[in-house]
């Protein structure tokens, strides 16, 4: 897991040393002074729980009693639309806690957690959640999840429990999420058995609507070519500028994993997805693979499309199911592409369902298209 320690300029109080940073609304207003983002009522609405936030983690920690753990400062449930800046305004409370922190995107952690859960088993432990959360609280402080969301049972069963020690150990934790707490795992196996965390969130968060009317991040993208043919060395710098726009520095590789598979997104920003079309349509990847993918991705950045025919008929078969997942799922593509969309497949095998694949990815060039996504 990505970790940051944070040192420099610290007061010292009871229970150690704590940096004083800027509020987190100070930090907004800067970021608009210099043009890095557009100023918006709802967001400015939520600076006060923000800030709230980091001026308690600043605070020196409590001495718990009988030698336990502080509680944990209340931390924050950001619901609401793809694009509205929940993602970027977590970043900025981040970035004021001065204390043994993390941020990572929820699907990754729950793999983190999967992963050493198998190991904690092979020594033997009776409860295998018990040294996660241990590891985790031992480390931390401050815990930041960018788009929280439960669509497998075995997330479903770990979740809560391992929360319940997460916060009785004194870690805070501030995520983000597209839903309420109240539709995670919604329709999920043995929902029932769920609602106790989600209880949990609501009694331990404030649970607060980020109801921007804007999608900040498509709406970057009006105007803006998505589709670009030939790949030159224009089409490159183009699409590199865009995602350096999308991600600024803090990309890192995702690993999904998919029925016992692994499919290792490369690079990944609060959203974005950039990947070659190898690493989805070279591979023996299916459907379960791509709807995945779409679940975790509000952009992808596919880069090198080649033109295909009868010789590499699998690819085109994958990339056919790929761009279905996409279009169904409303994720916006950016591509490279050798060849205009209606001439990527020019004989072969399905070249009739690949008609529609080509439509498709002309209508999702369009400024709108995806507009309505929640």
């Amino acid at each position: 897991m990505r970790q940051h320690m944070v040192h420099g300029l610290f007061s010292r109080g009871q229970g150690g040393y704590v940096r004083v940073m800027g509020q987190v609304s100070q930090a907004y207003e800067q970021a608009q002074a210099e043009g890095r983002i557009k100023a918006d009522p709802a967001q400015a609405a939520i600076m006060p729980a923000l800030d709230r936030v980091a001026l308690a983690l600043a605070q020196p920690a409590r001495r718990g009693i009988f030698r336990k753990p502080p509680p944990p400062v209340r931390g924050l449930y950001l619901w609401g639309g793809v694009g509205r800046g929940k993602s970027m305004l977590m970043d900025l409370l981040f970035a004021q806690v001065a204390l043994p922190k993390e941020r990572q995107h929820f699907h990754a952690f729950m793999q983190w957690v999967h992963t050493r859960m198998d190991l904690a088993r092979k020594t033997g432990v009776d409860d295998a959640i018990a040294p996660v959360a241990a590891e985790l609280a031992g480390r931390v402080r401050f815990l930041a999840f960018d788009e929280m969301q439960i669509t497998d049972i075995a997330d479903a069963m770990i979740v809560g429990r391992l929360f319940e020690k997460l916060f009785a150990a004194g870690v805070t934790v501030v995520t983000t999420s597209n839903r309420h707490p109240d539709d995670l795992y919604k329709n999920g196996l043995n929902r029932q058995l769920f609602l106790p965390f989600i209880a949990m969130l609501k009694d331990r968060l404030d649970v607060i609507e980020l109801a921007s009317q804007h999608d900040h991040r498509l709406g970057r993208l009006n105007g803006v070519q998505t589709y670009f043919t030939p790949v030159d060395a224009a089409a490159i710098a183009a699409v590199e500028a865009i995602w350096q726009d999308m991600s600024g520095d803090d990309a890192a590789p995702l690993v999904l994993e998919v029925k016992g598979r692994k499919l290792r997104v490369p690079a990944f920003s609060g959203g974005v997805a950039r990947m070659r079309f190898y690493d989805l349509c070279g591979q023996p990847l299916g459907a379960a693979d791509y709807l995945a993918l779409a679940a975790v991705a509000r952009i992808l950045i596919l880069e090198d499309i080649p033109q295909m025919s009868r010789e590499n008929f699998n690819e085109a078969r994958r990339f056919v199911t790929l761009v279905d997942a996409l279009y169904e799922a409303k994720v916006r593509l950016i591509c490279t592409a050798h060849a205009r969309p209606d001439r990527l497949y020019v004989d072969g095998e399905g070249l009739f369902e690949f008609e529609r694949t080509a439509s498709r990815l002309i209508e999702m060039q369009s400024a709108d298209w995806a507009a309505d996504r929640a």
